[in-house]
């Protein structure tokens, strides 16, 4: 059993679920609120109701894992690296999958989620593309429970969400809990916004040299350009701003010694010069995760986990990413829809016991959007499907910002006539808000209530033994993965030893223990067989 704390958005959220006749349920809290939580209170329940398979869809890879460790708190192991064509491993609760996943996997889904219960994080994006939408409604159409989350349930495009209810073309949550409930509630953070203003010079593609701070007024095409100047890392305006973030963390580790900062990024590119500048004002190795390195989401869990000051993304921690000691931010990316901007304020709001009241810094550039943005964050925002001939104009996907960044192949020469030819910061304001100085802040009150988990059956019944000595575990998932690298050691022995090869030193493994493959094994099953191996070796 295991005791939890929900907070009363919660437990509201899990009665009115409870009371509710329709297979459908849209969750909209503000990130940081512990939608998360709620879930897999929601799936435990159901569970117990009734068992069935269980599928969490993730928007990315990273928070597969994250999915996974937070379900073991409550009792429930879920497999993340499920691939389609494999059955769900039966001492398994479900799996957590990816949007881009189930459009692969459609038709293995749908059979196999018959009666099941079905968890769609950030459910907004299953609006990313068609496919995913069309993969997601066919996947999940046998399900018995389909409960949908979201933090930012609005798009800038018309691309229906899947197992959404609209009225009069909008988007219609079954529960709703804002930022600005979460503030009065002591749930969040409140987050304070610096704009920075600056002078920017530079050439334009079509040769023509420009000049502008934020104040001025400018077209769509141009007001792009000034912010992809600000944030050159080859002008002066964007480490300035560093500088100032850093002097502002460094004074919150005074008193939150652990304290970090996140930087997010336009490219892979920009956050590698952006770490280059760090590791210059801060004397220090800031964490760079990237989705193109193999490691980053090992890299994120260190960093969550230590107290190093800083960590450069692009989009990996931009969204649904639980890092709770961050503190500061700073916005640098040329991204300005303002569904991607309330996610990225997201990753500063969490809050824990020790720094409940604490409060939390996001440093902008004093774009115009990004003004509107900050002034609009604790306002409620619903999905709407507008008709494209309402819009003043065209849409746009979320991820394309700035002119430059969508430049076809052809017009590759012509973008590359882009050229900055100054940054500099215009405001004289300090460097650290007023309010920052050492004196702890005052706590808020937390109110909630303890709940009682049980762990909920498996499918199969099952229930594997504890692992072997050496192996700490965080999740079922962890266990399996552990025991599935301490069988490949063992093999590669037998190899060595035996002179057969792996194919073969597998074949008999799995033969001795009645194992069909290895991929199907449960954790029970991987242990029989590190024994069998062990034995074999001894043998020898």
């Amino acid at each position: 059993m295991a005791e939890l704390l929900l907070r009363p958005w919660q437990r509201l959220a899990l009665d009115k679920l409870a009371t509710h006749t329709e297979r459908d349920f849209l969750t909209v809290a503000t990130p940081g609120a512990g939608k998360t939580t709620f879930a897999l209170v929601a799936v435990n329940r159901e569970l117990h109701a009734r068992p069935g398979p269980t599928v969490i869809v993730a928007p990315t890879a990273h928070l597969k894992r994250q999915w996974a460790e937070a379900g073991a708190s409550v009792g429930l192991h879920l497999d993340p690296d499920w691939v389609a064509g494999n059955d769900f491993a039966p001492d398994m609760h479900g799996i957590v999958t990816t949007y881009q996943q189930v459009a692969l996997a459609a038709p293995d889904l749908v059979r196999r989620c018959y009666d099941g219960i079905i968890v769609l994080d950030e459910v907004h994006h299953a609006g990313d593309e068609m496919a995913w939408g069309t993969s997601v409604g066919e996947a999940f159409k046998l399900a018995r429970r389909r409960i949908s989350l979201s933090g930012t349930p609005f798009r800038s495009d018309t691309a229906a969400i899947p197992f959404v209810r609209y009225h009069f073309e909008e988007a219609v949550p079954d529960v709703e809990y804002g930022y600005g409930d979460a503030l009065a509630d002591g749930v969040v953070r409140p987050v304070y916004f610096p704009r920075i203003d600056g002078e920017m010079e530079w050439v334009a593609p079509d040769g023509n040299e420009y000049q502008a701070s934020f104040a001025d007024k400018l077209n769509h095409t141009l007001t792009a350009q000034r912010l992809r100047t600000a944030l050159s890392p080859h002008g002066n305006w964007l480490p300035d701003v560093l500088g100032r973030a850093h002097e502002t963390l460094t004074q919150i580790r005074q008193t939150h010694a652990e304290a970090g900062g996140l930087v997010i990024c336009i490219d892979a590119e920009h956050a590698k010069a952006v770490a280059a500048i760090l590791r210059h004002v801060t004397h220090s190795e800031p964490t760079v995760a990237l989705s193109e390195d193999r490691d980053s989401s090992e890299r994120i869990a260190r960093f969550r986990e230590s107290d190093s000051p800083w960590i450069v993304a692009v989009r990996m921690v931009s969204e649904g990413v639980d890092i709770p000691r961050l503190r500061v931010g700073v916005f640098a990316t040329t991204t300005t829809t303002e569904l991607f901007f309330r996610q990225a304020v997201g990753r500063l709001v969490r809050t824990t016991k020790e720094t409940m009241g604490a409060r939390a810094v996001m440093y902008l550039p004093d774009d115009p959007r990004l003004r509107a943005h900050a002034m609009g964050i604790a306002e409620p925002r619903r999905h709407v499907l507008r008709r494209k001939e309402d819009d003043e104009q065209p849409n746009v996907p979320d991820q394309i910002e700035d002119p430059l960044d969508g430049m076809l192949a052809g017009q590759a020469e012509q973008a590359s006539l882009f050229e900055v030819l100054s940054a500099q910061v215009a405001d004289s304001g300090e460097a650290v808000p007023e309010w920052l100085d050492i004196e702890p802040f005052p706590q808020a009150d937390a109110q909630g209530f303890e709940l009682i988990i049980d762990t909920p059956p498996t499918p199969a019944g099952i229930v594997p033994a504890s692992p072997p000595a050496g192996i700490a575990t965080k999740s079922r998932a962890v266990t399996k993965t552990t025991l599935r690298q301490r069988n490949s050691d063992l093999v590669r022995v037998l190899v060595r030893r035996t002179g057969h090869g792996p194919r073969e030193i597998n074949a008999r493994l799995n033969s001795r223990i009645g194992l069909a493959k290895i991929s199907d094994a449960t954790a029970e099953q991987l242990m029989d067989r590190i024994t069998a191996a062990q034995h074999w070796i001894d043998e020898l």
